[in-house]
């Protein structure tokens, strides 16, 4: 199946590349967006370009899109609700501008449409990559904290927990999301109980792929 990633770095796209090939059950083969993006604002300003490129020029069957939450609103049930946005979340914001570009796309390239699976990390990947192996990091942990202003831990931190460097080399972070992500040998269920409001989302489009 060909696949775009897009996400804040190329380390981050080799852990989604684990996800959706486990999700999906299949291999996957990348298909390389038009841009680049480094950090949420690019992700954010690239999404239109790409998804126009990936539905009229490419036959990619989808694009797994995936962002860290940093401080802003996390996604939660009531997000969920038909109509709902929440213009803090980026998950919402995300999910606004495919709805948006891809509304009025004609078919192409014999279909009906291009898939895509947003995703959020709470507060960062780097969790999703200590799961299993750190109990303190979850989603609930994090939202703990920002209710109580003193953070369970920053960014730096679960850096650090990772990588064991709070600066790892481009090559250190691909070794380490891969290895991180195969720990879980395709079944993301405790991923999806400990961040239900951004890895269980990615998830739960990911399947509806799988149903058409």
């Amino acid at each position: 199946m060909k696949v775009a990633l897009l996400s804040e770095s190329p380390a981050d796209e080799a852990a989604l590349h684990l996800v959706a090939e486990g999700v999906l059950c299949c291999p996957i083969q990348r298909v390389q967006p038009p841009l680049r993006a480094r950090g949420w604002p690019s992700v954010a300003q690239v999404l239109p370009v790409i998804l126009r490129h990936l539905h009229f020029r490419s036959d990619a069957v989808g694009l797994v899109v995936v962002v860290d939450a940093d401080d802003s609103v996390v996604h939660d049930g009531r997000h969920e609700r038909p109509g709902y946005y929440h213009p803090n979340c980026r998950l919402c914001q995300l999910r606004a501008i495919v709805r948006q570009t891809l509304k009025h796309l004609p078919p192409a390239n014999g279909r009906p449409r291009l898939h895509t699976a947003v995703g959020l990390a709470v507060p960062a990947i780097e969790a999703w990559y200590l799961c299993g192996s750190d109990a303190a990091v979850h989603e609930a942990a994090w939202l703990g904290g920002q209710a109580s202003g003193v953070p369970a831990y920053t960014r730096r931190e679960l850096k650090q927990r990772v990588y064991g460097t709070p600066h790892p080399s481009l090559q250190l972070e691909v070794e380490h999301a891969e290895a991180a992500l195969r720990r879980h040998h395709g079944d993301f269920r405790r991923l999806e109980h400990d961040f239900p409001g951004g890895f269980a989302p990615l998830v739960a489009d990911l399947r509806r792929w799988r149903r058409g």
